[in-house]
């Protein structure tokens, strides 16, 4: 008995103890940049990456095959080319948005995207109409718009933007 008792002591002490550091512990974080000059960077990168996403998605899985004619009634696969291009035009809008916020990170980013908030707001539902197959030239046309000034904006700010063509997974979340 005293043997369980003395035990079950010990354990508590032990399960009860705190470590000096175990309210500073950062290690689950992950890094982060120290340095003004390292967010900068990482917010660039991070704005390319996000942007570059958008845009191959906008061009892949929208432009591409609206071009082609596969929106149109009738057309061969038509409907998985809509529900794609709706999944791409969710993407890019969620893309965008993220880079807007990692352009906030760098200056010069933020300056030249300020501008393009309420193109790239106006994204918000054509994703959807895309899916129903409602949209049109004119729809499709401001994705490529809003695609083309993001671009533009990076490149005048020191980040070019290449097109990066997300996987089918990537679109589904």
């Amino acid at each position: 008995m005293a043997l369980l008792l003395a035990g079950s002591l010990l354990t508590g002490a032990v399960a009860c103890g705190k470590s000096k550091n175990a309210g500073t512990d950062n290690s689950a974080a992950g890094p982060s940049p120290s340095t003004s000059v390292e967010k900068q960077k990482f917010a660039k990168t991070r704005f390319v990456t996000n942007a570059g996403l958008a845009a191959g998605a906008t061009y892949q899985w929208i432009v591409k095959p609206f071009k082609a004619g596969k929106f149109k009634k009738g057309a061969d696969g038509r409907t998985f080319a809509m529900v794609k291009a709706g999944l791409a035009g969710a993407f890019t809008y969620n893309r965008l948005k993220a880079a807007v916020a990692n352009a906030k990170g760098d200056p010069l980013l933020s300056k030249a995207l300020t501008p393009l908030s309420s193109g790239i707001d106006s994204l918000k539902n054509l994703g959807g109409k895309l899916r129903k197959g409602d949209a049109g030239d004119a729809d499709v046309g401001s994705f490529e718009k809003v695609i083309n000034n993001v671009k533009g904006a990076g490149r005048s700010a020191g980040a070019e933007v290449t097109d990066k063509v997300p996987t089918t997974a990537q679109l589904g979340g």
